[in-house]
This record gives C-alpha cells, sequence and structure tokens, in this order.
C-alpha cells in the first residue's frame, strides 16, 4: 500500500493490497508539518511515520470491529450478491432511454430562459480522436447541468464537411470526397452517440449538403448587392501541395496551415469578402467581450486587426505625373526621409524600371524576392537587401531627390506597400543604409541624450524632441505629428488617416470539395451573379477526381457549360469553390432551425437562441474562425437576417490533450484511440478521467493510471450504490429534516453534503472547474462510505445517508450520466436524473455547533478540542491552550508563536 502523489482536498487515496480485500480506503490528512501527521481514518486518529502508513498498521486497525459496527448490509429476504458493473451494458441502455425520450430535443419557448451551449463542429475527416471527446464531454457538461438549472438549452451538432482536410484524406484513400465524408459522418456520429452526449440530433447538418450551402450562395449574392463581394488581381498565397490559394490567416510561419508546405506568392484573379469594411467594428466590439473571452483570444484578434493611426503622404515621382502614397504612424519623423523602399510586388517597380539600365537587375532581383515567404522576408536577424531602380522621388517637406529602391523587407500586404525610409529611427532602415551607405539623418533626440547623433550604431525609436525640422523644431513627437500632418493637407500632399493590419478576405479556392461560386462569365456581359430562383449552383458529383488534388471542375463541360443570366448567350460557370471558412461563419445560425428549407433561418427561431451563450473551441481558432464568424454575423446584421452583433457571448477555448507530453500525432506514436477506451473502460470513466486530470482551460496529459483510477472510482461508486439501494428509502437531495434528534455522526454528514453541494455548485456555475468539482464529489462519497454502518442504525441518520447519496449521484450526473443514472433508478426514484433539478443547499444545514480541532505542540499532535462552529481566532486559542495534555507539553517554555488554521488545526511553537 502506499499514498498516491495527489491528495483530494485533505483525502489522500490509498492504492488497493490484497489483505484488505476493499481497494478503496481513503484517509483525511490533518494539516501538520511535523515528521508525524495524524491521519483521520473512519473516523479514528492514526499517526504515521512522514505521512506514508504501513499497510500492516492499518490492515490491523480496519480489521478490528469498531463500536457498534453493523454487519455486512444485506436486506432481509434478498440475495447478498450485487450486480456486476458492466459500463457497456449501462451505457447503451440509458442512451437507449434517452433517444426514445428525445430528453435533449431543444424547442424555442419564449416564457423559458434559453442557453445554447455549442461546441465546434468536426470535419468528418476520420475517426474522432481525444481532442473531440475531451472538447464534446467539456460542452455535454454544460449543457446537462444548465438543463438541470431549468434553462431551456439548445446543444446541436452538424459537420463541417467541405475542404481540404475530407478532400485530401479521400485522394489518399483512393474515394470519392462525397463517399468519404458520408462514411467518416456515419462512424463519427456512432462514437459520439456512444460517449453519450445530450445532443438534439434532429438540427444535424453537413455543410457539404446542397439544403446547406445553397443558403451560402444566397449570402454570396446579397453580398455581392451590397459590395462586401468584389473580384480582383492580386498577389495570393499558393500553396503547391494542396494546389490552391489560401487567406493570409491560413499561413503560419510562411507554411501552409494545412500541409505545412513552404507557401509561395503568385498574381491571379480571386474572389474577395470585404471584411475591412467591417474592421473598426470588429475591432471596438471586442471591448463588449472582455469579460466573457479569454484575453489571449481577444489580443490575437486585436492584433491581426491591427489599428494604427498616422499619416497618408504622397511623394511625386521625379519627371512623371505620379506619387508614391505611403501610410506611416511617425509623420513627425518626415524631415529625416532620405530614400523610399517598395515592396517587390509594388505595382509601380516594373514602370520606374522601364529600360533603364538597372532594369535587368531590378527584375531579377525582383523574381528572386517574390519566390520567398514573407516570413522569412520580415525576420529580424534577415540581412537587409535591395537594389536601385533607378529612379527617384521628391520629399514633400525638404524637397530633396530620395532614390527608390525595392527591398527584401517591404510587404505589400501592409500599409501601401511602400515605405518612407527615415534610418535614424527604424532599425530596418538603418541597417540598409549603412549597408548601401544612405544618409542618416537625426530628426528626433530624447531629452536626455548626449551622445553625438552621427555615431550612433542602431536606429533611435522613441519619441522626442524635433531636430531638424524647420517650422517644426522644438517641437515634441506628438505635437510634430498633427502640425505636420496638418501641413501636409494644406499643401495637398497627406491627410491624417487610419489603416488596419487586416485585409480582406481571400475565399476563392482552386480545389474541388467546396461550395461553388455562383457567378457566371459571359462574353458579352462580363461578370454575372446567378439568378437567386436558380441556388443551389450544386457541386457535380459524378466527376473522375485527379490524384495531384487538381480541380476537375475546369474540366467538367456539364458543370462549365452555362447560359448567361443577364442575356441568355453561352457563359462558363466560376470553377473555384469557396474556402470552408466561409461555411464554418454561419453554421450556428443555421442551428436555430436547421431543417427549414424555405429560408436560411425561421426568424423567430434565430431571435429566440441566438447570441450562443457559451462556445467551446480550440485556441487555434481564435483569428481563423472566430474572426470570421463575427465579421458574417455583423453583415448577416445589416442584411436584415439577425438582430445580433456578436455570434459567442462566452468562450471556453480547452487545452490540449497531449501524451507523454506531446501533442498526439501518428509520427511520434502517442496516438489514443477513443474506440480503445471506450471498449476497454466505457463512456463514463473516459469521460470523468478527461474532466478530472487538468482544468478545462489547460493541456491534459494522458495517463493510463488516470483512466484506471478513474474506473476504480466508478467501481467504487457503483459497490456503494448497491449497498445503500437496499437499506434505504429514497428521499431526494438534500432533502430537509428535522435536525433535532439526529446524533453527531448525521449533523456531520448533513453538513458535508450542503457544504460540498456549495462548493460543487460554484465551480460548476462560475468557473467550469469540473476536475475541483468532482474532487468534492469524491470526497463526499468517501465521507458516506465511512459512516454508513453507523449512520443505518437510526431513521435520521439513514435520511442523511438517503439525501447525501442523492446528491452525489445528482451532482456526478453531468459528468457521468450513465451510471448515475443506474445508481438513481435503483435507488429507487421514479424520475429520470435528466429530467432532475439541481438541488440548493440549505443555510441552516451549512451551521456547524461544534467542529474538532487537532492541537499541535511544534508540529506533533497532543490532542483535540471541540470548539464551537462560529468560534473566532482568540477563542480557538484559549480553548487549545487549556486541553490538558497541550499545557504538559508547553510547560516552562516560551511560546513563540500560534498558527490557527479554522475548523481544522491549532499549531503551538514553543521554545
Amino acid at each position: 500500500m502506499r499514498l498516491k502523489s495527489g491528495a483530494l482536498g485533505g483525502l489522500v487515496a490509498l492504492e488497493p493490497f490484497p489483505e484488505l480485500g476493499d481497494p478503496h480506503i481513503l484517509l483525511e490528512m490533518t494539516a501538520g508539518k511535523g515528521a508525524l501527521s495524524p491521519f483521520r481514518f473512519f473516523g479514528r486518529t492514526v499517526n504515521v511515520q512522514s505521512g506514508i502508513p504501513s499497510s500492516r498498521g492499518i490492515a490491523e486497525l480496519i480489521s478490528r470491529p469498531r463500536s457498534g459496527q453493523r454487519r455486512p448490509l444485506q436486506a432481509a429476504g434478498r440475495s447478498s450478491r450485487m450486480k456486476q458493473y458492466t459500463p457497456e451494458a449501462v451505457e447503451r441502455k440509458w442512451q437507449r432511454i434517452w433517444e426514445e425520450k428525445a430528453y435533449f430535443s431543444a424547442a424555442s419557448d419564449p416564457s423559458r430562459t434559453k442557453y445554447y451551449v455549442l461546441e465546434m463542429f468536426p470535419y468528418p475527416s476520420g475517426r474522432i480522436h481525444m481532442g473531440h471527446v475531451r472538447v464534446y464531454t467539456l460542452g455535454d457538461v454544460i449543457a446537462r447541468y444548465k438543463w438541470m438549472r431549468n434553462l431551456n438549452v439548445l446543444h446541436p451538432m452538424g459537420w463541417d464537411a467541405f475542404g481540404l482536410p475530407a478532400e485530401n484524406a479521400a485522394i489518399q484513400h483512393g474515394t470519392h470526397p462525397a463517399a468519404w465524408t458520408y462514411a467518416n459522418i456515419d462512424e463519427m456520429r456512432s462514437q459520439l452517440k456512444r460517449l453519450g452526449y445530450s445532443l438534439d440530433w434532429s438540427r444535424e447538418l453537413a455543410t457539404c449538403d446542397p439544403g446547406y450551402y445553397k443558403w451560402e450562395q444566397l449570402f454570396f449574392l446579397k453580398f455581392w448587392d451590397k459590395g462586401l463581394v468584389y473580384r480582383q488581381k492580386a498577389p495570393v498565397n499558393w500553396c503547391p501541395s494542396c494546389r490552391t490559394v489560401l487567406a493570409n490567416e491560413q499561413v503560419e510561419d510562411g507554411e501552409c496551415w494545412r500541409c505545412g508546405s513552404i507557401v509561395q506568392q503568385q498574381e491571379l484573379s480571386q474572389w474577395f469578402l470585404r471584411i475591412t469594411a467591417y474592421a473598426e467594428e470588429l475591432l471596438n466590439d471586442l471591448d463588449s467581450l472582455a469579460d466573457s473571452w479569454p484575453e489571449k483570444v481577444l489580443t490575437m484578434q486585436r492584433n491581426w486587426i491591427g489599428k494604427s493611426q498616422g499619416a497618408e503622404i504622397d511623394f511625386p515621382v521625379e519627371g512623371r505625373d505620379q506619387a508614391i502614397r505611403v501610410f506611416t504612424t511617425r509623420p513627425d519623423t518626415l524631415f529625416g526621409a532620405t530614400f523610399m523602399s517598395l515592396a517587390p510586388e509594388h505595382p509601380l517597380v516594373e514602370d520606374l524600371a522601364g529600360k533603364l539600365p538597372q532594369a535587368d537587375g531590378v527584375k531579377a532581383f525582383v523574381d528572386r524576392i517574390r519566390a520567398e515567404d514573407a516570413q522569412q522576408r520580415t525576420a529580424e536577424d534577415r540581412e537587409k537587401e535591395g537594389i536601385f531602380t533607378g529612379a527617384y522621388c521628391i520629399n514633400p517637406m525638404t524637397n530633396e531627390r530620395m532614390p527608390i529602391y525595392v527591398a527584401n523587407f517591404v510587404l505589400m500586404e501592409y500599409g501601401t506597400g511602400a515605405v518612407m525610409a527615415v534610418p535614424a529611427h527604424d532599425q530596418r532602415d538603418f541597417e540598409f543604409a549603412r549597408k548601401y551607405d544612405l544618409p542618416i539623418r537625426v530628426v528626433v533626440e530624447p531629452s536626455d541624450d548626449s551622445n553625438d547623433p552621427e555615431c550612433r550604431t542602431e536606429a533611435y525609436t522613441g519619441e522626442g524632441t524635433l531636430v531638424r525640422s524647420g517650422d517644426f523644431s522644438g517641437l515634441n513627437s506628438l505635437e510634430g505629428k498633427e502640425a505636420i500632418t496638418r501641413r501636409l493637407e494644406e499643401m495637398g500632399q497627406g491627410r491624417a488617416a487610419v489603416q488596419y493590419r487586416l485585409r480582406d478576405w481571400n475565399i476563392s479556392r482552386q480545389r474541388y470539395w467546396g461550395a461553388p461560386i455562383p457567378v457566371v462569365y459571359c462574353e458579352r456581359c462580363g461578370v454575372v451573379p446567378v439568378k437567386e430562383s436558380d441556388l443551389p449552383v450544386e457541386l457535380p458529383l459524378e466527376v473522375e477526381i485527379n490524384p495531384d488534388g487538381r480541380s476537375p471542375l475546369p474540366e467538367t463541360e456539364s458543370f462549365v457549360k452555362a447560359s448567361c443570366p443577364a442575356c441568355g448567350g453561352l457563359a462558363s460557370r466560376e470553377t473555384d469553390t469557396m474556402d470552408t471558412f466561409v461555411e464554418s461563419s454561419w453554421y450556428f445560425a443555421r442551428y436555430t432551425d436547421a431543417q427549414i428549407d424555405t429560408a436560411p433561418f425561421d426568424q423567430e427561431a434565430l431571435d429566440y437562441w441566438m447570441p450562443v451563450d457559451q462556445y467551446i473551441g480550440g485556441i487555434e481558432h481564435a483569428i481563423l474562425h472566430l474572426l470570421y464568424a463575427r465579421f458574417f454575423t455583423k453583415a448577416l446584421r445589416d442584411l436584415g437576417y439577425t438582430r445580433v452583433d456578436e455570434p459567442f457571448w462566452h468562450l471556453l477555448t480547452q487545452g490540449m490533450v497531449l501524451k507523454d507530453g506531446a501533442k498526439m500525432s501518428k509520427s511520434k506514436g502517442n496516438i489514443v484511440d477513443p474506440n480503445e477506451m471506450l471498449e476497454r473502460f466505457g463512456a463514463d470513466t473516459t469521460r470523468l478521467f478527461t474532466l478530472f486530470a487538468a482544468p478545462p482551460d489547460r493541456d491534459l496529459d494522458w495517463s493510463h493510471k488516470g483512466v484506471e483510477g478513474a474506473q476504480r472510482f466508478l467501481k467504487r461508486l457503483y459497490r456503494l450504490g448497491q449497498e445503500l439501494g437496499r437499506e434505504l428509502e429514497p428521499v431526494g437531495p438534500c432533502t430537509p429534516m428535522e435536525t433535532e434528534g439526529l446524533t453527531q455522526g448525521a449533523k456531520a454528514l448533513r453538513y458535508k453534503e450542503h457544504s460540498s453541494l456549495e462548493k460543487i455548485t460554484r465551480d460548476m456555475e462560475e468557473r467550469f472547474q469540473f476536475n475541483t468539482a468532482i474532487a468534492a464529489i469524491m470526497e463526499l462519497v468517501n465521507e458516506i462510505s465511512a459512516v454508513k454502518d453507523e449512520l443505518l442504525s437510526s431513521h435520521g441518520g439513514r435520511q442523511a445517508l438517503s439525501s447525501a447519496w442523492a446528491t452525489c449521484l445528482v451532482t456526478l450526473y453531468p459528468m457521468t450520466p450513465h451510471i448515475c443514472e443506474e445508481l438513481w433508478e435503483q435507488a429507487g426514484y421514479q424520475t429520470h436524473l435528466a429530467k432532475t433539478g439541481w438541488p440548493q443547499p440549505d443555510p441552516a444545514a451549512l451551521k456547524r455547533e461544534e467542529v474538532q480541532v487537532a492541537v499541535q505542540v511544534n508540529g506533533k499532535l497532543r490532542g483535540q478540542v471541540a470548539v464551537p462552529a462560529e468560534a473566532d481566532k482568540q477563542e480557538i486559542e484559549d480553548l487549545a491552550l487549556a486541553n490538558e495534555n497541550v499545557q504538559r507539553h508547553i510547560q516552562d517554555k516560551t511560546i513563540r508563536k500560534i498558527i490557527v488554521v479554522p475548523g481544522k488545526l491549532v499549531n503551538v511553537v514553543a521554545s
């Protein structure tokens, strides 16, 4: 026998050993720091050396009958044999009952308070993994708990079925994406049902269903009418492996977010959603989520939107009727601008070089740099490179000629793709100027700077006092920004401006498995939207899938050939499909009435259920999905569909499931198969471990020993339930009872029941700290086990036991619903826990008349005293010092300190 490493709120669990027979012994450890620490073992105090009891000592202790101990529980006329806990049989039984009674089907009811809980829906590209198990278990616990709090709960499920994951997996397995997708949906649906989730399957949807993406195509047309959709030739991120364009948000460290290939830059005509039209609102409305979203997510979104205030400045190109426009947050440094840097992708580059001798060199440089990824180009340690175009522009303040360079560290997607280079006050410009021997002119000095400005070894990027800045010298930076901007406006060469890092959303994908974009190309009429009455434009399923991932749509004549909606002439369809993130940007609204076929939403249902009250998903979607969903919600609002500004009121980002400290992956060989866990341990055990092993927002490190421990607890719970079910009448959780005549043991259990419920409710309601809630339930189970024999001898004791047992089952039900329903039924209750309310603690039961407090002298136990539950610190000290044995051990010593742990411990430090 040995102590487990983790104590549950003062309880130390002991591993089983054969001589004890019962594998669930638990000791309550008092808070002492001395070598001898006392334990409460079934109401007795046990002293153990260094906190480790000997197996023989404990075995001898439990072999002695306690005073008044009852014989093993056995009801008259009943068999002493107990049923064995068989998880699969129990779980299948209750899953069938819940489904037959449609307990989790939701309906709009304006007379009830609604609660919409939603987990991010899965890609059906294979079987579910332990990450799915964790996120959907978290959502299920919340949903069941809110049902018990009498809220009208919506908890739907569907499938994010279009896109690269499903298509690539289908190609890899030599099958059609549709066949692959629907087969996986069937498999994953079965797995989710096997886990017993309280999902409203009547609202199930799949985004690859024409009945779903028909409405997405309608939104495209509505956005077109509103000016939120446009087509433009632009530099794009091209993944050579996935053979498609990626949005900026889908490029991570210069690599494809899906396959990890190095992303290339190409120029293609693409379809964009004008998300930048909502940039300011997307940024400002984050403040309304400050108390309900993780700060990390809010910060990530603020940084991605990237609002900057400054000025736009026009630099005339020498000898041309053209100007280069730049955006800068530091117009106060304009007098220090000594050259211009352009991105290789800037449209003026080729024109500026023209037929000058530098033209060939410029082209070669541009081709080389454009082949690199943005992450490489902007790395701080990357050598700054450039090439002179041969052209000059004019500084509007100094009228000086500024050479125009193409620079490897300037990106077209930031600002205007042109940077006024101020080498004295920007480190990249400083390094570039040193390399190419360009002027470095200091125009801002810190007030405490005494060094020679021309001898600095790096740029000064802070604010200060303007120098060498004409009429503006002597102003501080803030004053200089405003004054120089005003002067530029008067000259007609600049203006105050706000820019965003956010760029419009490229939704074109050159892949097959996606929603067709509803436009055609007519030689006479140009780009023409499809008529609403002709929706949906269906994706053809009878196509030959190319092994290399190339879309078969351009080669599918039956799809491409169309008639123009405007003139009726021959036209060709758009063969790009929509980014899969378009589908996931509005699915949560469709769930409010997923089967309606006459409109995208039932307006009353949408108004009732939205927004989602609790959304759950991974932090990896903080930018991609959440930002797009927020944009879509605002755009749909402006089209008159919804009345909410934000789609998700509260957000929980769960941690990852790790194995051996690393993210699970096939390459690492550390995958845990949920099917194996279900077959070996059952759904409740798997759920219990995922909830108990870590708080929801922390990473969870998978442990087979931990899973086995969770199953041992449930087996013990099942045995205890069978024992009590034979002896007790069902009275319900936290049942009111007369306290007069109750034994001290019954009063103590009643207090434990109600105080545990108070903590469990707080952990469930306020913080979703399911791990600590489970720990409190385990403590209550241990208390019931410890006192059951004593309390069964009296009517009041039996009532206290029955009430506490009911509270255990009710509070554990959201976490492990199957076993709790089974034990609830065995206890004699006629209703199901799925329809049972959450109990409330009785304030009267939380008042304790007396508590036993251990008293130590210099860390060693010297006695126990009974103190009033409401006693203050001084009264506790006085009672402790009055103890006869304590007095003997402090005789002739000076008391240095008295440490009081209210309700637990007094430690007298004396020498």
